[in-house]
């Protein structure tokens, strides 16, 4: 087998399924059955003592599982070249979900449009942590364009970074990694200890990805940003999340951040960008077109790395 086919197949496949079918409900998912898995973890071991250790074996656990499930299926899979193709695709498939944050993110704001705040605030609780029942239009379209950007990063570019790095498993594996993050990375009081591995390995995990989404943001734009990025980017309480939300605040001249309710407690977030402008459904659908431009981007870098040098 070519080397440099054996992933970069896989990449172009999985990405057209990510394009084509998107996330839909009716399909199963791994990601689903990640959630699962820490959900019976964190029932059975987050009580009495130990908490932090009894945590950081949770992620130990689940993500050298992970890995060396994934390892081994595609070890397996390569005595027969069709077969690798197939599962390699349809696992990179499912770890991307640009389609489907670019979908939600255009529900809400049509639902602003057509079926009220009401509507809005409903769909909106599916995609962002914060309390959206209080939520102005201006606030509802600020969480959109900070879903679009923050979620760009985590959950498009962080995982074909990572099948870049050591395909399918590696990608899988930090697929569990931010899935853990995203249940029990929180530091409330039922987290802030079971959790605090997760949310520390999630943020290392993201360091590259975070900063590297910014910059292809910035030249699938031709906007000069990068000030903008060294300026607000630190601001944000994440050490990354920061990154794509200021790239996206100076492309679109906007501003974000603000007072929001998490988990029943209100939460003052630095200001990213400095106008404070009307944001427009204009913005969100420019918003959702930086997000393709910059996966196919990334995409077309790694394919002419690996035909280059593979």
């Amino acid at each position: 087998m070519n080397e440099g086919l054996l992933i970069i197949i896989p990449l172009i496949s999985g990405f057209v399924l990510d394009m084509v079918l998107g996330d839909p409900l009716w399909l199963p998912h791994p990601i689903r059955l990640f959630g699962n898995s820490i959900f019976l973890f964190e029932q059975k071991l987050n009580r009495n003592t130990y908490i932090k250790l009894k945590g950081i074996l949770t992620s130990v656990v689940l993500i050298s599982i992970t890995w060396g499930f994934f390892f081994l299926l595609i070890q397996l899979s390569k005595k027969i070249e069709v077969i690798y193709y197939l599962l390699s695709s349809v696992f990179v498939f499912y770890g991307l979900a640009n389609r489907s944050l670019i979908q939600e993110a255009i529900r809400v704001n049509l639902a602003l449009k057509r079926e009220g705040i009401a509507a809005a605030r409903k769909k909106l609780a599916f995609i962002v942590g914060r309390d959206t029942s209080q939520l102005n239009e201006q606030q509802i379209r600020i969480a959109i364009l900070e879903t679009l950007a923050e979620n760009l990063s985590d959950g498009v570019i962080a995982p074909l970074f990572f099948y870049a790095l050591g395909g399918v498993p590696l990608m899988m594996a930090y697929k569990m990694a931010n899935t853990l993050d995203s249940m029990i990375g929180y530091k409330n009081q039922q987290y802030k200890n079971f959790g605090w591995f997760a949310a520390r390995l999630d943020d290392i995990l993201n360091f590259i990805p975070a900063r590297l989404t910014a910059l292809l943001m910035i030249l699938v734009t031709f906007i000069r940003g990068l000030v903008f990025i060294f300026k607000y980017g630190r601001k944000h309480s994440s050490p990354n999340a920061g990154y794509p939300e200021a790239a996206l605040a100076g492309i679109l001249n906007c501003r974000f951040g603000g007072a929001n309710i998490y988990h029943g407690k209100v939460v003052e977030k630095p200001y990213i960008g400095h106008s404070n402008r009307l944001i427009t459904t204009k913005d969100i659908r420019r918003a959702a077109q930086i997000n393709f431009l910059s996966c196919l981007l990334f995409l077309s870098l790694l394919i002419v790395f690996y035909l280059k040098y593979q």
